[in-house]
């Protein structure tokens, strides 16, 4: 078949925004889609995937994980996750350690995954910028690209604590973790002003790349992803976002159930999860699938994460179908491993739907993806095909 253009029959489609329906077509040229709908008529020339008695998704969208930056199963050589020689690493970049060769990826695939934004991990108060990506592809990273900085990552709570707490450096209590996100956004906002009046002079200014990337989250062209659990950490996240500004996404959430109509009050999105762990720390007292209901009950834009290798990639919509199973409407659960977090991190005029002018990163399922049992048979990315079930076992295609 030729690759980037091509129609798909037959199929039951979910666009996840519009009505699901039988038959029709879902038309790809140049690695886009460029017609969708029950009433479609195939363009002559083009080669036709049936796709009768299957079901057709979007690529599901992994908003939090650490695939290719915590490798799997190459231990400590494979762990790039945190730089923990100080508390702001606002200026790394996830994107600079990912190892696209990572197992993870495959397993991406074989979940249905086509994006993911993968983050520093939650050791630092302030741990740098996460990249989102296509999860197969390119020879290099570079040619995977959705965004090479879609938000910085920070971390609030038990983590950061521990680990300079044990240094016997600030920060080691909650007072320590906000004082140094607190000093670090008030020095980026003088920075700003220092250097834009260089600029108005025309004089030389010394950059300061850590400042710099600050300064884009206080403009507001990146999102600060904070990693929170506590109810009361989620109120400092939410204390910090309106003191300077920023667009907060909670990260993890676990007691954002007990705060959810003031985070839908105020619009600030929740990406929940891991739904599958356990209650090893004491910020987990309160977790359980049934919370990500009770937040999108309250009005709260949610998406769902497996932090992984916390949880397996793949079983990000597991996740999924245990939360309708715990409460969140299907309609729901859907957007919160497709369009959901594809919006709430800026990419959602590229993935995350079966629209007119997205990329065809399209998953076709022997069944309702939803169902435990069902599996992904075929799936491209911007209409490549890239993964196939063939013969009991998943096949990758060549990277390129």
């Amino acid at each position: 078949m030729t690759d980037n253009a091509f129609v798909i029959t037959g199929a039951h489609v979910v666009p996840v925004e519009g009505d699901e329906f039988d038959g029709g077509a879902v038309v790809v040229q140049d690695g886009r889609i460029t017609a969708v709908g029950p009433d479609v008529t195939p363009p002559d020339g083009l080669p036709v995937v049936d796709a009768a008695g299957a079901w057709l998704l979007p690529g599901f969208v992994e908003a939090h994980g650490h695939v290719g930056i915590h490798e799997e199963a190459n231990g400590p050589a494979g762990n790039d996750t945190n730089e923990m020689t100080g508390p702001n690493m606002a200026a790394v970049r996830a994107i600079d350690a990912v190892d696209i060769e990572d197992e993870g990826f495959r397993d991406a695939l074989s979940g249905g995954i086509t994006s993911i934004v993968v983050k520093p991990g939650s050791g630092n108060p302030i741990g740098g910028q996460t990249v989102a990506i296509k999860t197969w592809g390119g020879r290099t990273i570079d040619e995977q690209l959705i965004s090479d900085s879609v938000s910085v990552k920070s971390a609030l709570g038990e983590n950061p604590k521990r680990v300079y707490g044990e240094k016997g450096q600030t920060p080691s209590t909650r007072l320590g973790v906000a004082k140094v996100i607190r000093e670090a956004f008030v020095a980026a906002q003088d920075y700003r002003a220092a250097r834009d009046a260089a600029a108005r002079k025309d004089e030389p200014f010394t950059r300061d790349l850590t400042k710099e990337t600050l300064v884009r989250v206080l403009d507001r062209e990146l999102a600060w992803d904070q990693h929170t659990h506590r109810h009361d950490d989620i109120a400092t996240a939410i204390r910090l976002a309106e003191e300077f500004g920023y667009r907060l996404v909670v990260n993890h959430g676990s007691e954002a159930h007990k705060i959810a109509d003031l985070l839908a009050e105020k619009d600030i999105p929740v990406v929940y999860g891991p739904l599958f762990t356990s209650r090893s720390k004491v910020e987990l007292r309160d977790r359980g699938i049934p919370n990500l209901a009770r937040i999108a009950a309250a009005g709260v834009r949610v998406a769902i994460t497996t932090d992984a290798p916390v949880v397996p990639v793949a079983m990000l919509v597991t996740q999924a179908t245990m939360a309708v199973r715990d409460g969140l409407p299907r309609q729901v659960a859907l957007e919160a491993i497709t369009s959901a977090p594809a919006d709430i991190l800026g990419f959602g005029d590229r993935v995350g739907r079966i629209a007119v002018g997205l990329d065809a990163d399209l998953v076709l399922w022997d069944d309702d993806p939803l169902d435990a049992t069902s599996r992904a048979q075929r799936v491209w990315i911007e209409g490549r095909q890239v993964f196939a079930y063939v013969d009991g076992q998943g096949v990758t295609t060549p990277r390129w």
